[in-house]
């Protein structure tokens, strides 16, 4: 069974995939609007990627607390989640760069202990991304290790924005869960 216009909200209750392809198809630009209406003062085009891939995350995370049942009711429900995530990246924004400034001042070498606790923590980072599939792997290269935007690696790459999207949602996912299994003591590597 495919989301559509009916089905789409306890689809995604349900954890169904497709469902939250749907809203992306569907809601993505108003997402976007959000996002770009608060963030654009900070002139930061990833920030505002960040924002909306945190918005499509919280969706999926806490669809169960939504209680409407009309297209129209969702969509006020993802205009308040996108509204209030974008207020908060603009707030830590705003933040980091109060307190980059405060801090360019002082000059901080790391120990040794904190250069290897770094270097180890790269090496993880890096063996749990050569576990996703090579065209993800290539999304999250290009993204965060060389810091191309979304429309840069779609045209590289021959996708569409969305389909980038998708992908570094569902990629953050996954590493995210090999993570966890990690830190509680399971061994995915």
């Amino acid at each position: 069974m495919k989301s559509n216009d009916r089905n789409f909200i306890t689809r995604l209750q349900r954890g169904k995939e497709d469902a939250l392809e749907f809203i992306v198809d569907q809601y993505l630009a108003v997402i976007k609007g959000i996002s770009y209406k608060v963030l654009s003062p900070l002139g930061n085009d990833g920030i505002v990627e960040e924002c909306i891939n945190d918005i499509l995350l919280s969706i999926w995370n806490h669809s169960n607390k939504f209680h409407g049942d009309t297209p129209l009711e969702f969509k006020k429900w993802i205009c308040t989640i996108a509204k209030f995530k974008a207020i908060d990246y603009y707030r830590k924004a705003k933040k980091k760069a109060e307190l980059h400034i405060d801090i360019s001042a002082i000059h901080v070498t790391n120990s040794a202990e904190d250069e290897l606790v770094i270097m180890e923590d790269q090496a993880e980072l890096i063996k749990l991304i050569n576990q996703l599939e090579p065209v993800d792997r290539n999304i999250f290269i290009l993204k965060y290790f060389l810091g191309l935007k979304t429309e840069e690696i779609a045209s590289k790459l021959g996708m569409t924005h969305s389909a980038i999207d998708n992908r570094i949602y569902r990629g953050k996912k996954k590493l995210f869960t090999k993570a966890q299994n990690l830190t509680i003591g399971g061994s995915t590597l």
